[in-house]
């Protein structure tokens, strides 16, 4: 098992998660954050820091995609280890459905 983090995280990127992970295994996009599952100690320490709940076990329903996409960018984003202020209008976007389709970027964020 590990954790991924969701589509919820996009446009939101709230970074509280990054600061309890043990391992450091949360890597930055332009818009999100994922976590690279093969680091990942599946600790759950992560889980309920995020505010927007958009980690989740990899054990739940339908989370294959997100397996995948936090696996894939983990291999090119840059680590991230510190919290960071999150967009200025992220809470806009919390609630806000099919985020993938309309922001998911594959840019790399700035990293530590």
């Amino acid at each position: 098992m590990t954790y991924v983090v969701t589509e919820v995280c996009i446009k939101c990127k709230y970074t509280d998660c990054v600061e309890v992970c043990p391992v450091d295994c949360f890597y930055e996009g332009a818009n999100m954050l994922v976590i690279h599952p093969d680091e990942c100690i599946d600790c759950g320490v992560c889980e309920p820091e995020c505010p927007v709940d958009a980690i989740k076990p990899d054990t739940e329903p339908e989370l294959d995609q997100w397996l995948e996409v936090n696996r894939q960018y983990s291999e090119t984003w840059p680590n991230i280890t510190t919290k960071k202020d999150a967009p200025a209008n992220a809470d806009d976007f919390v609630a806000e459905p099919d985020k993938f389709q309309k922001y998911f970027s594959a840019d790399p964020g700035e990293g530590d």
